[in-house]
Formats: C-alpha cells, sequence, structure tokens
C-alpha cells in the first residue's frame, strides 16, 4: 500500500530525513515516533506531497506520489496537526467544499456526507460556523475532512490532540475501525495513545529508522527488556552475596524501607529470565521474598531507551529544521508563480 525507498531530504547542509526505507501493508495501523525534530513531520509532507523530496521515492497505492501525483493523492486522507478548516463556513459546507475538491462524484455526496458526520460525531454541529466549535470539534471536522472520498491511506498528526478523554476513547475506536477497510499512519507525542491503538511501531531519530516492528516484538531490540521488581526481608549485603552469583543480571539496584524490608529492582539481557534462579538464590540464603513482579518495559520506557541520547540535540534541530522547510516551501511558491507568469505570456 505504501512503499518508501531510500528517502531523502536535505536543507542545505542539514540532513533531515536520512535514507528512509519502509512498507506499510493495507489494514496496518503504524504509530510514527521520534523526538522533536528527529523528520517525522517532514517524512509525512513528503509522503502526501506537501513538499518535495532530495532523493528516493514514495508509492501509495501503486502510483508514484511525483511521477502521478493526482492518483497517488486520490488515495490519500491527511490531517495535520492543525486542521485545515475555513471558520467561515459551516461543517456542512466545508464537507461539501472538500468533496468538490476531491472529485467525489455528485450522486455519491449526500450518503458520504451523512456517513462521515456520524463516524466523526459532528452532525449536532453541522450547521455551525467553525470559529464558533470548541477545539476540539474543530478536530473532529478535520478527521471528517481526511476521510471523505474514502482513500485507502489515512494519514493522521496528532488526531487526538485538544479532545477529552471520552473523545479519545471515540477518535480511537473510529481509527480501530478506519484499519479495516484503509491503511492509517498516525503521529503522536501521546506513547499510551500509540501503544493503545497501533500494531506496529517505527522510530525515527536524526532522521535515521531506529526501528520498525510490532508493539510487542520492540523490546527485543534493547539490552534490558525484562526488569524484576521484589520485596525481601534481609540484609542488603546478603542479598547481593546471594545474588551474585546468578548469570544475566545487568542491573541490581536495593530501596531499603521499613521492618527490615528491601525493595530490589533486577535488570536482565534481552529477554532472559531470572525468577526461578532469584527465588532459589534468596531461599538458600534464608532471604524471604514477600513480592515478586514482572516490570515490563513500557513503550515510553522503549522509546527513550532508544532515543535519549540524541534528544537534547533535537532541540537545535528542530528549530533549523523548521526555518528551512519555511525557505524550501517559499521557494517553491516563487517557482511555481514564476512559471504561472511564463504560462501567461
Amino acid at each position: 500500500m505504501i512503499e518508501v525507498k531510500n528517502l531523502v531530504k536535505k536543507y542545505g547542509d542539514h540532513v533531515a530525513v536520512d535514507h528512509l526505507n519502509f512498507t506499510v501493508e493495507k489494514g496496518q495501523i503504524l504509530g510514527f515516533l521520534g523526538p522533536n525534530g528527529a523528520g517525522k513531520s517532514t517524512t509525512m509532507n513528503m509522503l502526501t506531497g506537501y513538499i518535495s523530496m532530495t532523493e528516493g521515492s514514495v508509492t501509495i497505492n501503486g502510483f508514484d506520489i511525483y511521477e502521478e501525483p493526482e492518483e497517488a493523492k486520490k488515495a490519500i486522507g491527511y490531517l495535520p496537526e492543525m486542521p485545515p478548516v475555513y471558520p467561515d463556513m459551516t461543517v456542512r459546507e466545508y464537507l461539501k467544499f472538500v468533496m468538490d475538491v476531491k472529485k467525489v462524484p455528485r450522486g455519491q455526496r449526500a450518503a458520504m456526507l451523512s456517513d462521515i458526520m456520524v463516524r466523526t460525531q459532528v452532525s449536532d454541529v453541522a450547521d455551525r460556523l467553525i470559529r464558533h466549535l470548541s477545539k476540539g470539534y474543530r478536530q473532529r471536522v478535520g478527521l471528517a475532512q481526511a476521510i471523505v472520498g474514502y482513500p485507502e491511506v489515512v494519514i493522521l498528526d496528532e488526531p487526538t490532540v485538544g479532545l477529552d478523554p471520552m473523545q479519545i476513547i471515540e477518535i480511537r475506536d473510529l481509527i480501530k475501525e478506519l484499519a479495516r477497510k484503509h491503511t492509517v499512519i498516525i503521529s503522536s507525542h501521546i506513547l499510551s495513545e500509540i501503544s493503545e491503538v497501533c500494531d506496529t511501531v517505527m522510530i525515527i531519530n536524526k532522521g535515521k529508522l531506529v526501528v520498525m516492528d510490532r508493539v510487542e516484538n520492540l523490546p527485543k531490540y534493547l539490552e534490558r527488556s525484562m526488569r524484576l521488581k521484589l520485596l525481601v526481608l534481609g540484609d542488603e549485603a546478603k542479598i547481593e552475596a546471594a545474588l551474585s552469583s546468578i548469570n544475566g543480571i545487568e542491573e541490581l539496584t536495593f530501596d531499603r524501607g521499613e521492618d527490615g524490608l528491601t525493595a530490589i529492582f533486577i535488570g536482565t539481557k534481552g529477554s532472559l529470565d531470572v525468577r526461578e534462579e532469584v527465588f532459589y538464590a534468596l531461599a538458600s540464603a534464608r532471604c524471604p521474598i514477600y513480592s515478586m513482579n514482572m516490570d515490563s518495559l513500557s513503550l515510553e520506557d522503549i522509546f527513550l531507551e532508544m532515543t535519549k541520547n540524541n534528544v537534547n540535540s533535537m532541540k537545535v534541530q528542530s528549530e533549523e529544521n523548521l526555518q528551512n522547510m519555511e525557505n524550501d516551501m517559499q521557494e517553491q511558491i516563487l517557482d511555481e508563480d514564476g512559471a504561472d507568469e511564463g504560462e501567461e505570456e
């Protein structure tokens, strides 16, 4: 459905996107993650044809986004972080306008309009001016325009920004429903949202692909993917001596509590499970275990671990990337204006 090959975007000497390669299949919900300035928005803008690439290719539903832009863009519904709505239109007028732009056959428009307004829950504000809507409702209207025409690919940038908890649940359910017939790409800073909705996650950093895999497979890419939390009765030195003989322990920390109990955190390499060895070692040392819990890594833990070495540098690069993008867009506009003047002459 989506195939990206050797995608590169340069702004002068700065490489915003560095030879990205990935494929997204139909029905997949892909979570697109990365620190600020990592190249997420630049990549999404190239996927939609909004900005040009320096190198590489993007194919949507079999059509190259730049060689066959009209056919490729028919297959894309896009919700940017700031919904592209017109405040002086009513919701109904705006969605009809989007249908005109997307060339939806007239015979299909009434049924599609009704269906989309019901699915995004904007029917009750259909005849209100968009300027008078709350931020949450504007976000819903933006999502409604993204699915006008029922595109094969739906790209959502921060789709739940400004929504209340109930609305977030409703939008998540809608996204899951969309995946039955569409390919969905979501960029979000809310990692719990990604882990809740997406089946696959792609993390990029400094414009490069760090990892792309199913959510449940991500821990295997870390050196430490399993962590035990124990509550043990006994002397810290005695406990440490008992555990020192166990192979595979990469991390061992203690937090002395009350009543002689000690909280112990044990990190292991890869998916190594040392619970049985820990039990017998502490039993032999006569250090009773009051509790033992598996402290599995969350998506947030994995994300921070994979990007922690570059987070600080991202802040500076993000500002440079934004300025360069604005300059690049301005150059494209000037070039198009010049071409139009030449045609008129």
